[in-house]
């Protein structure tokens, strides 16, 4: 089961397509952070609704709020994933210990290996204060969760 809005977000160290460490609390107190978890890189639904963050970055990633993807990709598959796309926010690599974040946050599918579609708005003191968590063939609204970011 999801972490629910009002609980305090699980801190983290993952690895991002570049190979540099990021940590929830790198954003503590500078940053609200759209934290969003997707199953695959290069596949359809993951790719659109990636693609659409990207188009919409400046909302999203700016001096008031961080965009942070994870998947439980490798490093060098979402590195290219984010060449290949142009996506210019970190993409998280959750691969190994495999899903340890994606189960933090309650979101990693057991029997498909992978993280299904959460996405948690957490405030600059580190409580989240939106979420949705949607399965692996439905696609996230990106318009309900900009609406959540204009209410911080």
């Amino acid at each position: 089961m999801a972490i629910e809005a009002g609980t305090k977000a699980p801190e983290f160290e993952l690895k991002d397509n570049h190979g540099r460490t990021v940590r929830l609390s790198d954003f503590r107190g500078e940053k609200n952070v759209v934290l969003l978890f997707f199953p695959f890189a290069f596949t359809g639904v993951c790719t659109g609704e990636l693609c659409a963050l990207r188009d919409e970055l400046p909302k999203l990633e700016n001096d008031d709020t961080q965009l942070l993807a994870v998947s439980n990709d490798s490093v060098h598959s979402l590195r290219v994933f984010a060449e290949q796309e142009g996506l210019e926010y970190p993409l998280l690599s959750d691969f190994w210990p495999h899903g340890e974040v994606s189960r933090a946050y309650g979101v990693f599918a057991e029997d498909k290996g992978c993280a299904v579609r959460g996405t948690f708005i957490i405030d600059k003191e580190g409580v989240v204060r939106w979420t949705v968590v949607n399965d692996l063939p439905d696609a996230r609204d990106l318009g309900e969760y900009l609406k959540a970011l204009d209410t911080l």
